[in-house]
């Protein structure tokens, strides 16, 4: 029985094989004949393909068939030819014709080609031929080959790919002459409210002549309106976030060097700068002795830069600033003379150039929500870091001795003298944290554009406006203004335009101090009175 068995199975694997064979019959209806015939050949022979079927395809695709009589001949790159069936080699005759491929048959040997790839089992190649046969049916849909996207969907697929693939069926349903799959296409438009698909419904809608499938379509039409609407609502809040956290990340160190010491920091762009430099030193350095820990050369930067920028920062207050306090406008000098100090030195050391800082994997890449709404992973991570350093500063300021130190000579110097706090070194040690928080800036910068000198430039007078509009010496002051900027400027740069919405915001700054000189929140005792 088992023998009998075993005779059975090999039987029907012989049988199926030689169905799924290609014939001469079928190999002259792929290279010769009408346009209909082929293609309808040609969805057969994808959907069952054997590797004779496929190098035929192939060949076609590449312009490189003759048909000689009832013979399809496959021609190599010397001008050889092989028999497309039986694979024996064969010399072209002179009257051998070209199998001549027109725009539709190209079309349909790429879909045949691409359906092929969907079913193995790597989600990279299945991915490439949903996109491929996704991009194919929006720029000419062909319902002929539905059968063959409908047997790739019943198998195992990638969800990515498998998502495609359902948008590339309702495409080609959509020029199907059966109501009913027109119908369903319109459903499942309505459902995956992809922004990609409104042109191809509003085409559809106009040539359209049955009512119910109109109905259908405008329904569609109208949700994939709303969704876009909304996405278009968050992807702005989500945009205003993110600049924001980036404001207040270059903000949060100013607000102690100026907000809570009273010194106009002009080199703190540059003190930023420096911590995207360092970053840069640690993935060099990380891609040179330690490529294989290359994804977490983000983790160990974070303490590098912000240890550089803190020890540049401290020996700027040692050298230049403690003669200076009290006297703001002479440290505005001051600082600005360091900033330019270091552009050049910084120019001199790593060339004028921008220099590019790498994402590590896990900052690659983004997350899509409702279908269209794409949130990219290094703003998200940035915004998350944004927080984590702002409680960080926040439980040191009002959790720790230093904090306490710092509040005390802000309030009242002379008497925290008298308490036996050594000023002097409180200077140094507040004007370090707040020179390494601009360093974390400007890690955190790094890692959405080039590095180079001028980078602080760009950010030095916003973080004076979100300082100053949130309150000096106020945290609290610092991250309202610098959300409320960063979103204020994202909303008035879709209406106005990026020109004008920085005149904007400008502009409402300045009416806004003029109404509220203390900013949003303003100090209390005796430090507001002096």
């Amino acid at each position: 029985m088992r023998w009998l068995r075993s005779c059975l199975v090999l039987l029907c694997l012989l049988g199926a094989a030689s169905v799924q064979a290609l014939t001469p019959a079928d190999a002259l209806a792929l290279a010769a004949g009408e346009s209909d015939a082929r293609i309808a050949t040609l969805n057969r022979l994808a959907a069952a393909p054997d590797e004779k079927a496929v190098a035929l395809m192939q060949a076609l695709a590449n312009g490189a068939v003759k048909v000689q009589g009832e013979q399809v001949l496959i021609l190599a790159d010397d001008g050889s030819g092989t028999d497309a069936v039986t694979g024996a080699a064969v010399t072209p005759a002179d009257d051998a014709e070209d199998a001549i491929v027109n725009n539709r048959i190209r079309s349909a040997l790429e879909t045949a080609l691409a359906v092929r790839d969907l079913f193995r089992p790597d989600p990279g190649p299945q991915r490439e031929a949903a996109a491929l046969l996704q991009r194919s049916a929006f720029d000419e849909p062909d319902a002929s080959q539905l059968p063959l996207v409908e047997k790739a969907l019943a198998g195992e697929l990638d969800p990515a790919a498998r998502d495609s693939l359902t948008l590339t069926r309702a495409a080609m349903q959509l020029a199907s002459e059966d109501e009913a799959q027109r119908l369903a296409a319109a459903q499942t438009f309505a459902e995956m409210g992809q922004p990609a698909l409104r042109p191809l419904l509003a085409k559809q809608l106009e040539a359209e002549s049955s009512a119910a499938v109109k109905a259908a379509l405008s329904a569609a039409l109208s949700s994939l309106d709303r969704s876009l609407a909304v996405s278009s609502a968050l992807s702005q809040a989500f945009t205003g976030i993110s600049l924001g956290s980036i404001l207040l990340l270059a903000a949060l160190g100013l607000a102690i060097t100026y907000g809570l010491m009273g010194v106009i920091n002009m080199a703190h762009g540059e003190l930023i700068m420096i911590g995207a430099y360092a970053t840069w030193l640690v993935q060099a350095f990380f891609k040179e002795a330690l490529p294989g820990l290359f994804d977490w050369y983000l983790l160990a930067a974070l303490p590098v830069a912000f240890t550089a920028s803190a020890l540049v920062g401290a020996a700027m207050e040692r050298t230049v600033i403690r003669f200076l306090y009290g006297r703001p406008l002479e440290t505005l000098l001051a600082t600005w003379g360091i900033s330019l100090v270091l552009m050049q030195g910084v120019r001199t050391l790593f060339g004028a150039q921008n220099v590019g800082v790498e994402n590590p994997s896990w900052m690659s890449g983004s997350v899509t929500l409702l279908g269209n709404l794409t949130l990219p992973w290094n703003r998200i991570i940035i915004i998350a870091f944004a927080a984590a350093v702002l409680i960080g500063v926040t439980l040191l300021i009002t959790r720790t001795r230093l904090g306490l130190f710092v509040r005390g000579v802000t309030q009242n110097r002379p008497i925290a003298s008298c308490m036996g706090v050594n000023t002097a070194r409180i200077d140094t040690y507040a004007f370090a944290l707040g020179s390494g928080i601009a360093g974390l800036a400007g890690c955190a910068l790094s890692q959405i554009g080039n590095v180079g000198p001028d980078l602080g430039q760009n950010y030095i007078v916003d973080s004076f406006m979100v300082v100053v509009l949130g309150g000096v010496g106020q945290l609290a002051g610092t991250v309202y203004a610098a959300l409320g900027l960063g979103i204020l400027n994202k909303l008035l740069e879709g209406w106005a335009g990026a020109v004008l919405a920085k005149i904007a915001v400008l502009v409402f700054i300045i009416v806004f101090i003029q109404k509220r000189p203390q900013g949003i929140f303003a100090m209390k005792g005796r430090s507001a009175e002096a």
